[in-house]
Parts: structure tokens; sequence; C-alpha cells
């Protein structure tokens, strides 16, 4: 949570030397707002992802010319995370972002100006074939979400999605989220934690799934379906300046990601050929993961869900204006 925080604050401060005029890095849309250069030269747009599996339709969109016959030069350039691409994106360093669903609500309530313009990635809804969920190692007495109760559980940041999900899990097999003691861990170190009983239970997204699997762990339940089948784990955003400087761009940018996303479901091979361009996958890992689920438009009502868990754990401090943060 203090890196978010240190995040919104970055962003904040970077609100005041952008809202002078300047467009960051992107082209200019001309008097015409065509979407290209003054020139008719594409547009150099600059979008700030993280290297997962879940922006993989972006990655083979690009390959497959969605966003260069848009007049869109697309250029990817990896973060962190949020910590780096919120105030990124704000300040124009990058012209678009990746972000889950709860950091995004989190700036939008801090009053940072984001802007999600384009739906990013959704869970399978399918319990136990999903992209994420909680693991325990092998042999381990826990079975269930309730039994969590008294545990160590591995989250990759705390204060966030992850903890609403794992929350959720909880609380629907009928146990108190608030017996959960949470332990902030990269994805990559919770194989070992989880080996050396550092933690009890881990939530694991992939790769860090089909890894700890592969070592004999167990998943227990799938908590981004526990939130709801439908859900928006994450989306591409802009800022609120960017969208009403550029709107032929912002459009231009929707349309080339909706046709990535659609072509990205249904080509599941070249989404993990793609992987290998931009992560450090193992081979193997890759052919074992399950890939998530890439809808073309967000699913507004699992996101007002995510938001009521989010108040109700304590997680945003007030409810988001989804009205205002969604396209």
């Amino acid at each position: 949570m203090r890196r978010l925080s240190i995040a919104i604050t970055a962003a904040m401060l970077l609100v005041t030397a952008t809202a002078c005029g300047g467009s960051g890095a992107g082209g200019s849309e001309g008097s015409g707002g065509s979407g290209t250069g003054a020139s008719g030269s594409p547009v150099k747009v600059k979008v700030g992802v993280i290297p997962i599996v879940d922006v993989a339709p972006v990655y083979l969109g690009a390959k497959k010319g969605f966003y260069s016959s848009r007049g869109l030069d697309l250029t990817m350039e990896t973060g962190q995370g949020g910590a780096a691409i919120v105030p990124g994106v704000v300040s124009g360093q990058f012209q678009f972002g990746f972000s889950n669903m709860t950091s995004l609500m989190i700036a939008q309530i801090n009053n940072v100006p984001v802007k999600a313009v384009a739906n990013g990635v959704a869970t399978t809804g399918k319990q136990g074939a999903d992209f994420g969920g909680i693991a325990v190692k092998k042999g381990s007495p826990i079975k269930s979400a309730k039994e969590l109760e008294g545990k160590k559980v591995a989250i990759n940041t705390l204060k966030n999605i992850a903890e609403s999900a794992v929350n959720a899990s909880v609380r629907k097999d009928g146990g108190d989220p608030g017996k959960v003691t949470y332990v902030e861990l990269p994805f990559d170190q919770m194989a070992a934690a989880l080996d050396g009983g550092r933690v009890d239970a881990a939530f694991v997204i992939e790769p860090a799934q089909a890894t700890v699997v592969g070592q004999g762990a167990t998943i227990i339940t799938s908590s981004y379906v526990d939130i709801s089948p439908d859900l928006t784990v994450a989306m591409y955003f802009t800022s609120t300046q960017y969208t009403q400087q550029h709107p032929e761009t912002v459009k231009k940018f929707q349309e080339a990601t909706a046709e990535s996303l659609e072509y990205a479901n249904s080509h599941p091979d070249e989404v993990r050929e793609i992987l290998t361009t931009y992560t450090k996958i193992p081979e193997a890992t890759l052919q074992k993961m399950t890939l998530p689920r890439w809808p073309a438009q967000p699913d507004r009502a699992a996101i007002g869900t995510l938001a009521e868990l989010g108040e109700q754990d304590g997680i945003l401090k007030s409810a988001p204006d989804l009205a205002k943060l969604l396209p």
C-alpha cells in the first residue's frame, strides 16, 4: 500500500506539471483531430506495462499490425508495477498504461486524473481453472479457504486486489478474513516461501501458479472467480488530460486493443509464443499455464462488486466514481 500511496502522491505532483498543456511524447492530432501527426505520420504511443501474461494481447496486436493499421506507432515500456506506471501516464511519459482495477480505483478516489479506456484482462470464470488462485504446498492440511483463519498468506501487494480476492474466498467459505495474516512477497518468491513453511498459503497468478503446481502445490480455490465469474481484473488507462487533448488517438487505441483482445482469445498458441518475446517464462511452464480471458469490454457489475469488497475491507477509503473512471 505504501508504494501505491507514493505513486499517487507523485502522480498528484505531476498533475500541475502536465496541466499547462504538455501532451507528452504522443504525436499531435492537428486541428482536424485525425489521430495522426501533423505531417500524416503515425502517432507515437508509449504504453506502460508489466511483463506478465495479462498484457500479451497488446504485444500480439502490435505484431499483427492492429495498431499500425490505425496510424499508431506502438511501443511497450515495462515497469515494476503501478508505482511507476501511474505517475508515468499522468506526466505524459506514457500515453497509456496497464493496471489492476483496485489500483485504478484507489487512484481515482485520491483525485489522480486517470481514465480507464480499454479492457485488459478477466478471470476465466472457471473454479479450479483460472489464471490465479490460492495455493498450499503438497501435504498441507489446509483444504479450504475458511481454514486460512489464523494462517499466513502471501500476496504480492498489501491492501490491493489480491487481498480483496483472498478475503472474498475466505468470506464465501464461511470464514473471517480478519483472522488472516498477510505477508507481502513478490510472485517469484512465493514457491520457496511455501516450500520452506514461511507462509501457509499464497495467492499466485500465472506463471507463478504453474510453477508452484509443478512443485506439488494444490490450488484450493480460484479467488478471482470467488469475487465474480465475470471479474474484470485489470484495464488499460490514460490521463484525463490525454483523453481531452487526443480523443481520436484514444479511440484508435481502444479499437486496436479490442481487436487484439479478441484475437488473443481465439489464438492461445500465438499468445504463448508472443510471451517468449517479453518474459523469461520457461517453455515447460508456458505450456502448463492457464491463460486468462480477454473480453473486449469490462464487466461493470463485477467491478462494482470489487469496489464494494474494497470498501468493506478498508482497502478503499470511499466509493469510487465508476461512471467517471470507466469508459
